[in-house]
């Protein structure tokens, strides 16, 4: 992990303005971009995960990570339930437009945590317990973007799909 630099990490965490990320799709942000919050809030199936309740939880791994990179304590993520914080019961623009600037806030603290972040430290463990070494957690988050992404990106079309197939349907009727 030593041979890794900042520019890498970086890399991984935020592509250069105008590029795709390294797995060749949108950011966790980007790919909210013209999300509405009826579309963030619909759900494919019982039991499964909306776009919402994906960005929350992209938005609170990202705090988390951050809080093993800060050399001082930083506050309590801002929802509850902090790992999976659930949306409200009924779609909100407003509420919908504060959770993305919350995940885009976090963002760019992870960003500034990485940029000021000691490099020798990366292939040692944090001592809040986690098994895994700084470099570890900031490639994992980076990992954790892209999978959440690619979902967000799916649901994304099948919203779509499942809109267009329901007015479809109505107009034969």
């Amino acid at each position: 992990m030593s041979t890794l630099d900042r520019g890498l990490l970086l890399w991984n965490i935020q592509p250069s303005p105008g590029s795709r990320g390294w797995h060749g799709g949108p950011t966790p942000v980007g790919a909210l971009r013209g999300v509405t919050a009826r579309q963030a809030a619909w759900v494919p199936a019982p039991g499964r995960k909306s776009i919402w309740q994906l960005a929350l939880h992209i938005a609170y791994w990202k705090y988390a990570v951050r809080r093993h990179l800060e050399p001082t304590a930083i506050p309590r993520f801002p929802r509850r339930p902090a790992n999976w914080p659930a949306p409200p019961a009924r779609p909100d623009e407003e509420q919908w437009a504060q959770d993305v600037a919350l995940l885009k806030s976090e963002h760019e603290h992870l960003v500034a945590a990485v940029r000021r972040f000691r490099l020798r430290r990366l292939g040692t463990i944090p001592p809040a317990g986690v098994r895994w070494t700084y470099g570890e957690l900031i490639l994992g988050i980076a990992a954790h973007d892209a999978y959440h992404t690619g979902q967000i990106q799916l649901l994304k079309r099948l919203y779509r799909g499942g809109t267009r197939a329901r007015s479809t349907t109505r107009k034969r009727s």
